[in-house]
């Protein structure tokens, strides 16, 4: 099975990552497609194959295309694989059918139900459970950083690591509302990790930068994946954002601010100043344990960390009585935009 893993943002290298891990333990050929825009932040050495260019793809003569995002040029050879960039399913557009994939393989029965029911609609794609990659990583390494977290402890005298990862979107993100309640954390000998998304606004990263400068136990991390500081931390921060949903499915608690979801199961605050009697709170007694499982069990079910392999099982297996397509019937519109993002091939 020749596979492309796509990748448009940065965020796609975590998700894809384990999947590639998979299939080099295999000995199936794969090819990164990574822009040149975002090439510098591609953060794995080694014999990599890897290309940005989209001619490159085709001619790699791909079975399987697996894409984290919304786009994947239409004209590319070869099974066209959704396996989403996040849990939040709330968000605008997380199941828009934008008629792009062949296949979706899904998270867990919250989602594949939606999917499911899409499909039913559509019919020109198919939907299998499979888990999510991104998260083999988060189960299998869980033990993985006990000494580096008491070394952090340590270094900043501090009893708790607290984890504020607000999303991006001007409309949701938390930014800009808990600035000043982030100073205020670690009055209570708690060191507070700060990783902001990829695309979030430079001058909010540049405001808090000086917040860190005048704030020993405040740290911005550069890390592309979010995977190590989930584990590090004992409680999170944030707002909209999917990592809440990894986050909880680590069985530990969540604070947001003005979360939009709908199926809020955890600590959910309407004011600024609610931040700090809602992080003691939590310590002293975590109301929400209970709420955690149901969240666990439809989100994202498997602890087991190998949705890397039931992917490629479930994709070598899906081929065997599929074949691969030519092309996929979009929309003029849909083709221009493919065209206008990746350009033309001959």
């Amino acid at each position: 099975m020749r596979t492309t893993l796509f990748c448009k943002n940065p965020y796609a290298f975590g998700i894809l990552k384990p999947l590639y891990n998979e299939l080099i333990s295999r000995g199936m050929p794969v090819l990164w497609y990574v822009p040149k825009e975002i090439e510098h932040l591609f953060p794995f050495a080694g014999n990599i194959v890897k290309t940005n260019d989209i001619r490159k793809v085709a001619e790699f003569d791909n079975d399987v295309i697996i894409v984290p995002g919304n786009e994947v040029p239409h004209y590319l050879k070869g099974l066209k694989v959704q396996i989403f960039h996040g849990l939040a399913g709330e968000k605008k557009g997380h199941f828009r059918i934008r008629h792009y994939f062949d296949l979706y393989l899904t998270q867990g029965p919250y989602f594949t139900d939606r999917f499911k029911h899409l499909s039913r609609k559509f019919k020109d794609f198919d939907v299998i459970e499979t888990g999510w990659p991104k998260l083999d990583d988060l189960f299998n390494n869980r033990i993985d950083f006990d000494s580096e977290k008491r070394s952090l402890l340590n270094e900043y005298k501090a009893e708790k690591i607290i984890l504020y990862a607000p999303t991006f979107s001007p409309s949701l993100t938390s930014a800009i509302e808990l600035k000043n309640e982030i100073t205020k954390i670690t009055a209570n000998r708690n060191l507070v990790l700060i990783k902001f998304h990829d695309l979030m606004n430079p001058e909010i990263v540049e405001e808090y930068k000086e917040i860190e400068k005048n704030n020993p136990n405040i740290k911005i991390v550069n890390d592309n994946n979010i995977t190590k500081y989930l584990i590090l931390s004992d409680l999170l921060i944030s707002d909209t954002s999917s990592v809440v949903y990894e986050f909880l499915l680590l069985d530990k608690p969540v604070i947001t601010l003005k979360s939009s979801s709908k199926h809020i199961r955890w600590m959910n605050i309407s004011d600024a100043s609610q931040l700090i009697p809602a992080i003691n709170g939590t310590f002293t007694f975590d109301a929400y344990a209970e709420n955690r499982k149901w969240i666990i069990n439809n989100y994202h079910p498997y602890t087991d960390g190998l949705s890397s392999q039931r992917i490629i099982d479930t994709l070598t297996s899906y081929l065997e009585t599929h074949s691969v397509p030519e092309k996929r019937e979009i929309s003029w519109f849909r083709k221009r935009k493919m065209v206008g993002l990746f350009g033309k091939i001959k």
